[in-house]
């Protein structure tokens, strides 16, 4: 069995298992978003905990009336460290955390793997925080899942919703998308930016830019699933590194959103 070793333990969230299970679940009940629904699919930040779980937690809080029903998590989120044409799948058989190894779901995999835009890629994994960060919250948040783990880099929106069309399941499939939003501007002018990309995300736009969120070409591929066309989208929360742990000279915005 080959696995996906953690790449950002110990410096995005911790390593040890123990005292990230406490982190995490600390975060969770900390939330405060109440709903009387099960989300279809998540939108949530991935930076290191101390910045966006706060935020991450009030979307991931609402799963708990799902979970025992969800044994499936697909999983979306912006390329970092390579370039990357198109969408990568990886060719390990699990990804590993502190808290255990999710198996990655070979089957639904094999479905896509032939679509247009979608590769093969360890190497668009093996780095890549934006996916990884959200598993000890899925971990926490689940019973037992399977993952299919999608790096989606330079893409049109109509490639990434057919992909999405095709895992989209019933009940028992979750979708997690992985974005931040604005980056590095001062803490009044991130406001505004972020509350004009939430009333967008909100209103389904299919156009983000990466100004906007670093995870544009995966929400924006989302909303341009068809599933996606009576589904309504709530924003649950909105906030910036300035408000949780950071400096306001210079913040990251982060958003909680879930559609149902």
């Amino acid at each position: 069995m080959t696995i996906r070793e953690p790449a950002v333990a110990g410096m995005f969230y911790p390593a040890a298992a123990k005292q990230l299970r406490d982190q995490v679940t600390t975060f969770l009940r900390s939330a405060t978003s109440t709903a009387d629904f099960a989300p279809k699919v998540l939108i949530v930040p991935h930076a290191g905990y101390v910045y966006s779980a706060p935020v991450a937690a009030a979307a991931f809080r609402l799963l708990a009336k799902a979970r025992d029903g969800i044994t499936r998590v697909v999983l979306l989120g912006p390329a970092h460290r390579v370039y990357l044409e198109g969408m990568a799948l990886p060719s390990v058989d699990g990804f590993a955390t502190p808290l255990g190894t999710v198996t990655i779901d070979t089957d639904v995999a094999a479905t896509i793997r032939n679509m247009p835009g979608v590769c093969v890629s360890d190497a668009a994994h093996r780095d890549e925080h934006s996916l990884e960060v959200q598993l000890p919250f899925l971990q926490c948040a689940l019973n037992e899942f399977t993952l299919l783990p999608i790096v989606v880099g330079r893409c049109p929106p109509e490639q990434v919703g057919a992909v999405i069309d095709e895992v989209w399941g019933g009940p028992e499939t979750l979708l997690v998308v992985s974005t931040d939003l604005s980056h590095y501007l001062a803490y009044d002018d991130a406001q505004k930016v972020d509350a004009a990309t939430r009333r967008r995300i909100v209103d389904k736009a299919t156009n983000l830019d990466g100004r906007e969120a670093c995870g544009a070409h995966a929400v924006n591929g989302l909303m341009s699933a068809h599933h996606c066309r009576n589904m309504r989208v709530d924003g649950i929360d909105l906030r910036n590194s300035g408000d949780t742990a950071g400096m306001k000279d210079r913040v990251v915005g982060y958003g909680a959103f879930v559609m149902h």
